[in-house]
C-alpha cells in the first residue's frame, strides 16, 4: 500500500505519519514538505521518502502523483494561522485552495482514483448560538475570517470533485486539538512554553495572553490523527466528519490546569497582539457520524493530553538550552 500525506512536516502531519508507520511498518509513506524545510522536522526511517514541493505549482505536484501513484491521499498542508490569514489574506486563500485544486487536476489528469482525504476545520461553522449547540456536519457555513474562508472552499471544492469526477473523497472538520509539538502560535502550546521558561529562569514569571473566555472543544493530535485513519480507511466517500470530543474547555481552565502542574507562581498580562478581531465565545462539536460510521473514539483523556505538551515543551526548553545556538523559543 502507498500513502501520501501533503503536509508531513506539520505538526497533525507528522503525527499521522507516527501513527500510520505504527500501523502498518512495511508502508511505502511518502509526504510533501516545503521547499523552505531545511532541517529535518520528522525522525529519520519515519517516511519512505520525503518530497519538497510547492502545492500551489501545477506541474509539480502532477509529477509528484505521476510519481508515487498513491493508495490513499491525506491532504494536511495548509496554512493554519488564523492571525496571519488577516494579515495576509490572499496567502491563505491561493495556499490552501490551489494546492487541492491540483491535487485534484492531476488526479483525473492521470485517471488514478485513490482515496483522498480532505481536512476542512470546524471554524467553517462561524459562531453558533448556545442553543444550537452541539455544533453538527448540517449546520450552515457562517466564516468569520480569512482562513475559514478559505476551508469553506477547500470543503466544498472537495465535494464537487467527488460529484463532477467520481474522485472518492473524504472530508473532515477537526475542532480544535492539541498535543506535543504545537507551534505556540497555538493558545495551549503557547501557554505550556512559558511555563517551561519561567521554570527554567529563562523569562520573567510573567505569562502573555489572549482572550481567555472563550470555550473549545479539544481533542489531543493523536486521536485526531486516528480519526483521519478511521475516515480515510471507513468512512464514505463524499460525506464529511466532524472530528471532536463532545466537550469544551475555556481558555482560562486550560491555563490554570498548566499553571496546576507546575509550582511556579505567575502574572497573567493580556498581550492585544494575540487577540482576535473577530472570535467565537463557545464551540463545541457532535462526531456521532463519525462515531457511527468508523467505531472511532477519542481515547487519551484531556489531563494527560495537558501534561504531555507541559513535558514536551520543557524537555524543548532543556535542549535549547544545551545547544551552541541557545534557546529557539519561537
Amino acid at each position: 500500500m502507498i500513502v501520501l500525506i501533503t503536509g508531513a512536516e506539520g505538526f497533525a502531519g507528522g503525527h499521522l505519519a507516527q501513527f500510520l508507520r505504527a500501523q502498518v511498518p512495511e508502508l511505502e509513506l511518502y509526504g510533501t514538505v516545503r521547499p523552505s524545510q531545511v532541517a529535518p522536522v520528522l525522525p529519520d526511517g519515519l517516511l519512505s521518502h520525503a518530497i519538497s514541493v510547492d502545492l500551489r505549482d501545477a506541474a509539480a505536484v502532477r509529477d509528484v502523483i505521476e510519481t508515487v501513484r498513491p493508495d490513499y491521499i491525506f491532504h494536511l498542508a495548509a496554512q493554519a494561522f488564523v492571525l496571519r490569514s488577516f494579515e495576509d489574506p490572499w496567502e491563505t486563500l491561493e495556499n490552501n485552495i490551489r494546492s487541492e485544486l491540483n491535487l485534484f487536476l492531476a488526479l483525473i489528469a492521470l485517471d488514478l482514483r485513490p482515496r483522498v482525504l480532505v481536512v476542512s476545520s470546524a471554524e467553517v461553522y462561524g459562531s453558533v448560538p448556545v442553543e444550537q449547540l452541539p455544533i453538527t456536519e448540517e449546520h450552515p457555513f457562517a466564516p468569520v475570517n480569512p482562513y475559514s474562508v478559505s476551508k469553506v472552499a477547500q470543503d466544498m471544492l472537495a465535494f464537487q470533485y467527488f460529484r463532477s469526477h467520481n474522485l472518492p473523497v473524504l472530508r473532515v472538520r477537526p475542532f480544535n486539538h492539541i498535543g506535543p509539538g504545537q507551534s505556540t502560535q497555538f493558545a495551549v502550546s503557547a501557554f505550556a512554553m512559558q511555563i517551561a521558561r519561567i521554570e527554567a529562569s529563562l523569562q520573567p514569571p510573567v505569562i502573555q495572553v489572549g482572550d481567555l473566555s472563550p470555550e473549545r472543544d479539544f481533542t489531543d493530535v493523536r486521536d485526531v490523527v486516528a480519526a483521519y485513519h478511521a475516515v480515510a480507511t471507513r468512512g464514505t466517500p463524499g460525506a464529511v466528519y466532524n472530528v471532536c470530543s463532545g466537550r469544551s474547555y475555556s481558555i482560562a481552565s486550560v491555563l490554570d490546569a498548566l499553571l496546576g502542574l507546575s509550582t511556579i507562581s505567575v502574572e497573567i498580562q493580556v498581550d492585544p497582539a494575540r487577540l482576535r478581531p473577530v472570535d467565537n465565545p463557545i464551540v463545541v462539536g457532535s462526531a456521532a457520524r463519525l462515531y457511527a460510521d468508523t467505531g472511532w473514539r477519542p481515547a487519551i483523556p484531556f489531563e494527560q493530553s495537558l501534561r504531555d505538551v507541559l513535558d514536551a515543551s520543557r524537555s524543548y526548553v532543556a535542549q535549547s538550552r544545551q545547544s551552541p545556538q541557545g534557546d529557539l523559543h519561537g
